[in-house]
């Protein structure tokens, strides 16, 4: 239907969808990713990254450093005592510690230290299920 008004490019729209060049796409009838939830500071950051499916080792060090701890409990799935959990969780607050005293390269990194006691519970309870 036509409006008494049709800008160039709303008919230019309107012509395309007619030919059918808009059927089909990729990711039609699919949900937008990451719908309903609100956008961290660092959001555009963390979609790059994962369009361009970039590593920890092609990464500044301190975005690195915020990868692990978001990955955090699949990587402390994968150990097999407390103790070792315990050891990761304090390399990792070491690694966090120098970021956030600048002695690490890249952005400025505001990640509050990790309480071992916490991951420590959550390991328990995945392996107890």
């Amino acid at each position: 239907m036509v409006h008494w008004y049709e800008s160039s490019i709303d008919r230019q729209l309107r012509e395309a969808a007619e030919r059918g060049e808009f059927d089909n796409l990729a990711g039609t009838g699919k949900p937008l990713p990451d719908q309903g939830r609100e956008y961290e500071d660092d959001w555009w950051v963390k979609d790059w990254l994962q369009r361009e499916g970039a590593t920890s080792g092609v990464i500044p060090p301190s975005l690195a450093l915020r990868r692990e701890v978001e990955d955090l409990d699949a990587i402390v799935d994968r150990l097999r005592s407390e103790s070792e959990v315990r050891d990761r969780v304090a390399e990792l607050n070491a690694r966090i510690h120098q970021a956030r005293v600048g002695l690490m390269d890249g952005p400025p990194v505001l990640l509050p230290p990790i309480d071992a006691d916490t991951v420590l519970a959550e390991w328990r309870g995945r392996r107890a299920s």
